[in-house]
């Protein structure tokens, strides 16, 4: 019997789809191993992560569910804060762990685990370093309480305390002393363990990652490697310093893109490059922090031709790089433009694996796996969902996309309370033809609008985007409270 194909999915943090020269032919610098990715695989141009930002990404990730129906309704986690993901709720590493996968996370989880802590521990506003962590106790619901049989990593993200690594279930070490940084290269002040050293941590990182792959290599693997990086804090190694022509974060991507390299020789070097499905995409745009003002002015847009970053409803908030590779089964240098999503990737396996999924699992999640075989298949998504940092939604049908929110409902302008009292309510875009979402055609389409409405209002309420039976949201009462909910 041929072997199960193993799964490393690479997930970069706060990198935009500008930021890979296969995908931007205006790029200013070469990533020349995502570019041999490219060459080898399949690059989605119409691919999106759930949210715009990434604790919520990540929900969807590694459980099929859009994040929204947990009881995270907007923004994000800190490095402290309590489990995220529900008990008993299955993850794309419990599906393959319960078929024969050896399923590892090396990486930043961003999803809540629950410290030992002491009476007076207090989570802090703004991620802040917090009192009363007993750094020696067993962690509850880390990772392998999510269906990985091993984890190594950092609980939030790399600008957010504590500054500790986790193994398994346990602290590594204790913290005996404080650090923070400034400027691009920031992080909150914090505890930090003997030895840890924020510019080291995406190459040690990757480090234990090419080890647990060599371990490994004979018998079929899922690798969940989110990487710390290119998020603030922005700090490329010194090889690549300079190396971009544009400024710190370039240089960051460069070293992402060295990553990407390093796992591709380790995967042939052990013969297994052409059995192993190799993904590469992001948690959502790029940041602000990356100083788009500065890149800009050397040529540089990480958010491509989209409006908006991080934190948007916008495209520049949500759709991101996704590169695929699948030497034995994809075929090289393919484009798909094609709707998809990251919450795809558990239905995706389902489907390669002939694994029947039940009825509460991946309820958001649809397979790609007829994409990945030919590019030019008909479409694979009927709809999708959309969440900016404040809670906001959209929903994309077809070219048309519609925002149940006056301006980017994140960073950009117009923010949240800072909308004019002229403008619309909502937006309604026809990507197609506008595809910088600047001409807002709410007005014009009327009996669209109301269609989208209904179907994503069916969307919230069933509990599923999918066919099934319905399902339960955590916390379904705060979407009754929106007015036009009501109004349908």
């Amino acid at each position: 019997m041929k072997k199960k194909p193993n799964l490393i999915y690479m997930l970069a943090d706060d990198m935009g789809y500008g930021d890979i020269s296969a995908l931007n032919e205006k790029c200013v610098f070469q990533t020349a191993c995502l570019d041999e990715m490219a060459r080898n695989g399949m690059a989605f141009t119409d691919a999106h992560a759930s949210a715009a930002v990434c604790t919520p990404s990540r929900y969807s990730i590694l459980t099929g569910r859009y994040n929204w129906r947990s009881r995270l309704k907007s923004y994000v986690m800190g490095g402290y804060s309590e489990a995220l993901i529900e008990e008993g709720r299955t993850s794309i590493a419990d599906m393959l762990k319960a078929n024969g996968y050896k399923t590892m996370m090396i990486g930043k989880w961003h999803l809540g685990m629950n410290f030992a802590k002491n009476p007076d521990f207090e989570e802090q506003e703004d991620f802040e370093a917090c009192d009363g962590v007993d750094y020696k106790g067993k962690i509850e619901r880390s990772p392998v309480a999510n269906g990985f049989d091993y984890y190594f990593g950092i609980s939030g993200s790399l600008d957010m305390p504590p500054y500790i690594y986790i193994e398994n279930d346990h602290f590594t070490a204790e913290p005996d002393h404080i650090t923070r940084g400034t400027g691009k290269g920031f992080f909150r002040e914090g505890p930090t363990a003997p030895g840890f050293v924020h510019e080291n941590v995406l190459d040690e990182l990757t480090e234990k990652a090419l080890e647990k792959i060599e371990e490994n290599k004979d018998e079929p693997f899922f690798l969940y490697f989110p990487m710390p990086a290119p998020h603030t804090p922005i700090l490329p190694a010194k090889k690549f310093q300079g190396k971009s022509g544009t400024n710190e974060y370039g240089d960051f991507v460069l070293h992402c893109d060295d990553v990407a390299g390093r796992i591709n020789e380790k995967l042939k070097k052990l013969g297994i490059w052409e059995d192993t499905i190799l993904i590469y995409t992001s948690d959502n745009g790029c940041s602000p922090m990356a100083d788009y003002s500065e890149l800009l002015a050397k040529g540089h847009n990480p958010s491509y031709v989209f409006r908006g970053t991080k934190a948007d409803i916008y495209e520049g908030g949500h759709r991101i790089p996704l590169l695929v590779q699948w030497p034995s089964m994809i075929k090289g240098n393919t484009s798909c433009d094609r709707v998809v999503c990251l919450s795809d990737i558990m239905a995706t396996m389902a489907d390669c694996l002939n694994i029947p999924l039940k009825e509460d699992e991946a309820v958001d999640s649809v397979s790609n796996l007829s994409l990945w075989k030919d590019a030019s298949a008909k479409e694979v998504r009927e709809d999708l969902v959309h969440q900016s940092i404040d809670g906001s939604l959209s929903i994309r049908k077809g070219h048309f996309k519609l925002e149940m929110c006056p301006g980017s409902g994140g960073w950009s302008d117009p923010k949240p309370g800072c909308e004019t009292a002229d403008m619309p309510k909502f937006q309604l875009y026809d990507l197609s033809k506008d595809i910088g979402e600047r001409d807002n055609i709410i007005d014009q389409y009327p009996d669209m609008v109301e269609e989208l409405k209904h179907r994503l209002k069916d969307c919230i309420f069933d509990g599923r985007s999918t066919p099934g039976a319905k399902q339960q949201n955590n916390g379904e009462a705060v979407w009754k409270t929106i007015q036009w909910v009501k109004d349908l």
